[in-house]
């Protein structure tokens, strides 16, 4: 059965583009995921990358466009100066590491909800009410918000770590369990092919 690590950033644009595509490609093959939120500004110093505040005007300017093009190809609505964002990713990403140590609820979904919240509906992912409404929209017990803090941020950041030397420098991140490294939500459909033995 294969296996795929799936770093992501629940404050990722490209996390909210990729929406539930993993789900339906490791469906499709029987494939099992491993959900591993990191801090994704701190991946981006670890591995050469720069915050979208600080890139130069060209690359800022273009990110905006294929970020709008890639909500269209998506069927996805976006905006694309959302009202939170930056902001604090850590307690959705402690209540995702909580949700899959428990079981139970629909992983995809509840990482959707969170990126839904920052790029469409302009809610705040670290609000402690969106937190738990998350959890209880895809069936984990709202609970979770305030159980296993401390596992949630050793968990978090040893999520960094493992990245960083798996060799992931962004969000999405897929990696397979033949080390395959897939970079993007425009990738998935590569990731598909690899899984079918394709490519």
């Amino acid at each position: 059965m294969p296996h795929i690590d799936y770093y992501f950033a629940t404050l990722s644009p490209f996390t909210y583009l990729a929406g539930t595509r993993l789900e339906e490609v490791a469906g499709k093959h029987g494939a099992t995921v491993t959900y591993k939120p990191l801090d994704i500004m701190a991946l981006f110093a670890r591995t050469g990358g720069v915050p979208p505040k600080d890139r130069h005007p060209n690359r800022q300017v273009y990110r905006l466009q294929e970020l709008e093009r890639q909500a269209r190809k998506a069927g996805l609505p976006i905006n694309l100066k959302p009202a939170h964002w930056p902001t604090n990713p850590a307690p959705s990403s402690y209540a995702v590491i909580a949700a899959q140590n428990a079981g139970g609820g629909d992983l995809g979904r509840l990482v959707q909800f969170y990126t839904t919240c920052v790029w469409a509906d302009e809610r705040d992912i670290a609000d402690d009410a969106v937190v738990r409404e998350g959890l209880q929209v895809a069936g984990f017990d709202p609970a979770l918000a305030d159980s296993g803090l401390l596992t949630g941020a050793e968990t978090y950041a040893a999520n960094l770590e493992e990245a960083v030397n798996r060799g992931a420098f962004g969000a999405p991140f897929y990696i397979t369990d033949q080390d395959q490294r897939f970079w993007g939500q425009d990738r998935v459909e590569d990731l598909d092919l690899h899984l079918a033995g394709k490519i």
